[in-house]
């Protein structure tokens, strides 16, 4: 008989495994998951037995494609409020993840993305694979990186999280591993063996111990592409400034060598093809994000930006073209990047007001803001 349930608990020996289980949706989060996910790390600390928690996805296609953006985008047309609910709620956990007290080993294999990240990038050992497909890949869609992915990405070596966090792409292991996005590759096969070691490992270092032991180096077969584009993915955005990033792509396109003129080409193609207020406020969003420091500081941030995004029509427009119809032709408003001026970005970072609660996760927030 096939166990339904979206979230499985199983102790094994020393390890409680999470295992999210929608496989037909990629495991793609809803709030029931969210809250049985956080309900399950209770459990675990109160566990004396359990001295770690594995994360892993159910199917072969990957850990977790995101949030149920089909819901999000049904409410969000509707005027509904179940989306804040759910990000207020899912944003806690993902500081819950950074902060918990025993090892949070997430197995990252196959598709990981946007809340896919925040319930495994958190974590304390973060595994990847040769399948692994990481992205935060909002802005495709009209929004803006949140679960704390805005943290992640502006602590990326140079720019390399600019880049990810404006054109949305997916990086595979080696590349998850230089951006921090992952601690470990193991090969997928080895995954079951390596859960089966973390059942007998006591001791946080003992687990730390076991993942060092089956960590290796990623095959030379997928090599990582952002090492060797790093410089001019650094020099392109250096700059606060989305039409300078696109200019100075365009600069590359007409002065570099063919290969660094032809990835420059294909960077300048898909950010065309994004949301230009999605492109500004996700900029603003990772220099922002540097500066704050904190995980809890950015996802009160980030909080105050998915509020603020729901209520511009990119983000339903966006699912509606890239999921629903599919017909890969978004009507974004405003149209260009000319017509998103500064006031309009500032708008998204500024207290939500006496309507709607802060998520007030950093130290110091308050109901209606930051002191």
């Amino acid at each position: 008989m096939i166990d339904d349930r979206p979230v499985l608990l199983e102790t094994r020996g020393r390890s409680l495994h999470i295992t999210l289980n929608r496989p037909r949706a990629i495991n793609a989060l809803t709030h029931t998951m969210v809250r049985l996910i956080d309900e399950a790390l209770t459990a675990a600390e109160r566990d004396g037995t359990v001295t770690s928690v594995v994360l892993t996805g159910a199917g072969e296609r990957g850990l977790c494609a995101g949030g149920d953006i089909r819901a999000l985008h049904d409410d969000t047309r509707a005027g509904g409020r179940a989306s804040l609910d759910f990000w207020r709620d899912e944003y806690r956990l993902n500081a819950r993840i950074a902060r918990f007290p025993m090892p949070y080993v997430a197995l990252m294999d196959g598709i990981v993305m946007g809340g896919g990240v925040g319930v495994s990038a958190h974590g304390s050992l973060r595994i990847v694979t040769e399948r692994s497909r990481v992205a935060m890949p909002e802005t495709v869609i009209g929004f803006a990186p949140d679960v704390g992915g805005t943290h992640l990405l502006a602590a990326a070596p140079g720019e390399l999280g600019t880049h990810l966090a404006l054109t949305g792409r997916a990086v595979g292991a080696a590349d998850a591993l230089l951006c921090g996005l992952a601690d470990h590759y193991v090969p997928a096969r080895r995954l079951p063996e390596l859960t089966e070691a973390l059942a007998a490992s006591v001791t946080a270092e003992e687990v730390a111990r076991t993942v060092r032991g089956f960590a290796e180096e990623p095959s030379t077969a997928e090599p990582g592409e952002l090492a060797a584009q790093r410089d001019w993915i650094d020099a392109c955005y250096a700059t606060d400034s989305v039409e300078e990033i696109v200019r100075r792509l365009e600069d590359t396109v007409a002065s570099a060598s063919a290969s660094t003129a032809h990835a420059a080409a294909d960077v300048v193609a898909e950010l065309g093809e994004r949301s230009p207020l999605a492109l500004k406020v996700t900029l603003a969003a990772v220099r922002r994000a540097a500066r704050l420091g904190s995980l809890e500081a950015v996802l009160d941030q980030e909080f105050r930006v998915s509020a603020r995004i729901r209520e511009e029509p990119d983000f339903v427009e966006g699912v509606r073209a890239r999921i629903i119809d599919k017909d890969g032709s978004p009507r974004w408003k405003p149209a260009t990047l000319a017509e998103v001026d500064d006031s309009t970005v500032a708008r998204f970072f500024a207290p939500l007001g006496p309507d709607e609660p802060e998520l007030g996760l950093a130290p110091g927030a308050t109901a209606t803001g930051t002191a």
